[in-house]
């Protein structure tokens, strides 16, 4: 009950700095050119949010140092392996040197939340959003542990904040029509 009350927690205050990211913070504003991709995501069309989106990413990626950089991709590639250990390691030591470097602990993230540590997910995604509140991906975590822990009704507002940074994304859109349908039931 303890980590289905935290994640909770942790969606109304990503609820309440959804309301702020007009002003993005951190991560987010690192670059001016997160702005810009930002305001494309926003009027993209379904032909080209996902350049925009891949853009975002590669933003997200640069840490400003080749050596945490190179260390954030072979962690990446010891995911893809399914090597946990490994990769949670890897990503460790990266926010060791870089701790504000968001997407190194997004993959930490994600790697905990693949090695079913949902705990340790949540506390890396609060570290996420404190950095670069917009971070979809980040996001879209919160949405799947909060649907993992039967909290269809948390999950389904996680995910609506996700559509509200990335309007195109596919897998938000899905989960918010599944969950709307639990939530709100079919229409006689």
């Amino acid at each position: 009950m303890r980590l289905a009350n935290r994640a909770v927690t942790l969606l109304l205050a990503v609820t309440w700095t959804g309301a702020a990211q007009c002003a993005p913070t951190r991560a987010d504003a690192q670059t001016p050119i997160m702005e810009q991709l930002f305001a494309q995501l926003q009027s993209a069309d379904e032909s080209d949010w996902k350049s925009v989106e891949n853009k975002i990413l590669k933003e997200y990626s640069k840490s400003g140092s080749v050596a945490m950089d190179m260390l954030l991709e072979r962690g990446r590639q010891a995911l893809k392996k399914g090597n946990l250990g490994d990769a949670i390691g890897i990503f460790s030591t990266v926010i060791d040197h870089a701790p504000g470097f968001a997407e190194a602990w997004n993959a930490r993230a994600t790697a905990f939340f693949m090695a079913d540590r949902y705990n340790l997910s949540l506390d890396d995604i609060e570290q996420v959003l404190a950095l670069s509140p917009r971070h979809f991906g980040a996001m879209l975590g919160l949405g799947m542990i909060l649907e993992r822990l039967n909290r269809p009704r948390d999950a389904l507002k996680a995910f609506q904040e996700v559509l509200k940074v990335h309007p195109h994304r596919p897998d938000a859109k899905r989960a918010v029509e599944r969950l709307k349908t639990r939530v709100e039931g079919v229409a006689l």
